[in-house]
């Protein structure tokens, strides 16, 4: 089933992030849209992320739900360096890349680096392992403030 039920101008300060990740994916997965490229039960697991990040989401809805309110905290503007592995038979694509953008309390520039661990079954994302640079997330929003 298509996320046609989810509005992708809800997410629109992620677009060079979704960009960035449909074109590692390019060939491995069938979708237009971010959320299209995600099987109906996939699991994120955040390996290395920010305090109050959940560890684990499942299914893609849930998936979208974490991702609606970025908008609030960051803007991205582009993603770059992007470096593609890829294992055949094991249907896992490891994904090197940066983003680009603006915290949007502070103002503050936000660069940050990721590696994503990405499983594709019948060319849907299954599984995705995320890990980043939490300091990069601090020094941009400014956590834990500066005065404590």
């Amino acid at each position: 089933m298509p996320a046609d039920d989810i509005t992708i101008t809800d997410f629109a300060a992620l677009d060079p992030f979704f960009r960035i990740i449909r074109q590692g994916l390019t060939g491995l997965v069938d979708g237009d849209i971010f959320f299209d490229l995600l099987a109906e039960n996939v699991l994120f697991e955040y390996v290395i992320s920010v305090p109050g990040y959940p560890p684990r989401v499942h299914g893609r809805h849930a998936v979208a739900d974490l991702y609606r309110g970025y908008g609030d905290i960051m803007v991205l503007h582009t993603a770059d360096e992007l470096a593609v592995h890829r294992d055949p038979e094991t249907s896992v694509a490891v994904l090197e890349y940066a983003v680009h953008g603006r915290a949007v309390r502070t103002g503050r520039p936000y660069d940050n680096h990721f590696v994503s661990v990405i499983t594709v079954q019948d060319r849907k994302v299954t599984h995705w392992r995320d890990y980043l640079d939490p300091v990069a997330v601090f020094r941009a929003t400014g956590w834990p403030t500066e005065d404590h």
